[in-house]
């Protein structure tokens, strides 16, 4: 009898010579049924192709909109099936690079439109209306941006019979709280670094991270990645019986910098110059942790110098690191790799407003939890998209879009029905289907984001679907 494979993660078979893109990325599944495993590529596609879509807009016919709905049934097809396959073409991406860094963040997906939906829970403490799931997430970046896939995922309801728990969450241990995400997280990533020798993966949180379980899970000796953490003062964190912000203030200054601050709402861009201080730090345990030693950690430390005098709330980060700081150069370093976990934040727009994964109607979370599991790795791909065209500029169209496509689209631009024989730069293809999708191209507007884009693969789809009728009946008898 046909049973799953239980290979672990990183033995997976990729497919790296298929020309459909999901088949590549999804070829590794553990699923024994081939039938599963073409309907999987086909709603991918789909979904990629009509990102804003609902079901049976993005598969445009009854039979396969009925075997979209039958694949999100079947309860042998799990979000952990359908995100391994990913992870699995992830690590291969992950082991061309020196440094990946690897950011973990909470999102609510909210489906208060969709009250009948059973095991749903309160997304908030606040508003009793609201219901949903909550995810929490995790994805590898190069050390330039490029989102490279989805390491981790972590989805569940909220029960409503805890409401008030946060009152009493400091009696409870990690492990009955919310916050047992990040050491999961952080678990997954270092399974992943491990078959990885040759990359330095780096976990990253913000400051709802600075919890000391997580520093602690870091230090164990069979811990490979690294964690970098940015702190808050709420938490009171101590070196020596010395405040840590304090005791980083007495530091020497090691060096400056500037950054460039974009506008916000009513205050204007600036160019900021930042002092550095940097030092290694016996971070000493809170009292529930009284029988264990300090973990020794580098510390990092940012501050403006001299704000305008609008400024309320001059910049000012304490990051600390499991990384070693030697010099100006490793503390600036991480203070970059720290401004990358912004990449997850624009991950979870782009999944949430390009996506519309809030208007999916499945039923039940389980099923919404499956169909998210694809419309997560077609976030990444839009977002992939947009950074590939920065990164590797000059190669040819063909290393993302299919011959069809690119034909498409260079006639659907230039309004010709006559194609190149050879594809034009990524980064001309990546403009023309921002320029599609309203993207006017100016100096100043920069390169396309992940709005446009998904608009434009839309209409590049119904583009490609034209030129592929076209060019049939052209070449036909």
């Amino acid at each position: 009898m046909c049973q799953e494979s239980a290979d672990g993660l990183g033995q997976g078979r990729l497919i790296k010579d298929s020309s459909n893109w999901a088949e590549r990325e999804f070829g590794s599944i553990r699923l024994y049924d081939n039938r599963l495993k073409q309907r999987l590529y086909a709603i991918a596609d789909d979904f990629y192709n009509k990102p804003q879509a609902n079901i049976p807009e993005a598969c445009g016919g009854k039979a396969r909109t009925m075997g979209a709905y039958r694949f999100f049934q079947n309860e042998k097809v799990t979000m952990d099936i359908i995100l391994d396959a990913h992870t699995e073409a992830t690590i291969d991406r992950i082991k061309e690079h020196k440094v990946v860094l690897a950011p973990q963040d909470t999102t609510i997906l909210d489906y208060s439109t969709h009250p009948m939906t059973k095991d749903l829970g309160p997304t908030s403490h606040l508003d009793h209306q609201s219901i949903g799931l909550i995810l929490h997430d995790t994805l590898a970046f190069s050390e330039d941006g490029t989102p490279l896939g989805v390491l981790d995922a972590q989805v569940w309801a909220r029960d409503p019979k805890d409401r008030g728990k946060t009152r009493r969450r400091k009696e409870l241990p990690i492990e009955q709280k919310e916050s047992m995400k990040w050491l999961r997280s952080y678990r997954r990533v270092n399974e992943i670094a491990k078959l990885c020798p040759e990359t330095l993966i780096v976990s990253v949180g913000d400051r709802e991270a600075d919890i000391y379980e997580l520093f602690h899970e870091a230090q164990r000796k069979d811990s490979k990645a690294g964690l970098l953490v940015r702190v808050g003062k709420r938490r009171n964190r101590k070196v020596a019986g010395i405040d840590l912000w304090d005791y980083m203030s007495s530091q020497e200054e090691r060096g400056q910098f500037q950054i460039h601050v974009p506008r916000r709402g009513n205050i204007r861009a600036r160019e900021a110059k930042m002092s550095l201080r940097y030092s290694s730090i016996d971070l000493e345990p809170p009292k529930r942790f009284s029988s264990s030693k300090p973990i020794k950690v580098w510390a990092v430390y940012i501050r403006e110098v001299d704000p305008p005098a609008d400024i309320k709330s001059p910049i000012e980060w304490m990051l600390l690191t499991t990384v070693s700081v030697e010099n100006f150069t490793d503390a600036y370093q991480r203070v970059q790799w720290y401004t990358r976990r912004w990449g997850i934040e624009i991950y979870h727009r782009t999944l949430k407003s390009g996506c519309r994964i809030k208007d999916r109607q499945l039923g039940s979370a389980d099923r919404l939890e499956t169909a998210l599991a694809v419309d997560m790795v077609v976030a990444w791909r839009i977002y992939h998209m947009t950074m590939l065209g920065r990164e590797i500029p000059d190669s040819p169209a063909s290393v993302f879009f299919k011959e069809e496509e690119w034909k498409a689209l260079y006639c659907y631009v230039h309004k010709t029905p006559i194609a190149p024989e050879e594809p034009m730069s990524l980064r001309e293809a990546i403009r023309m289907v921002g320029q599609i999708g309203g993207h006017l191209g100016r100096k100043s507007d920069g390169e396309p984001g992940t709005v446009t884009l998904w608009r434009g693969i839309q209409r590049l789809d119904t583009a490609t679907e034209m030129y592929i009728i076209f060019t049939s009946s052209r070449d036909g008898p």
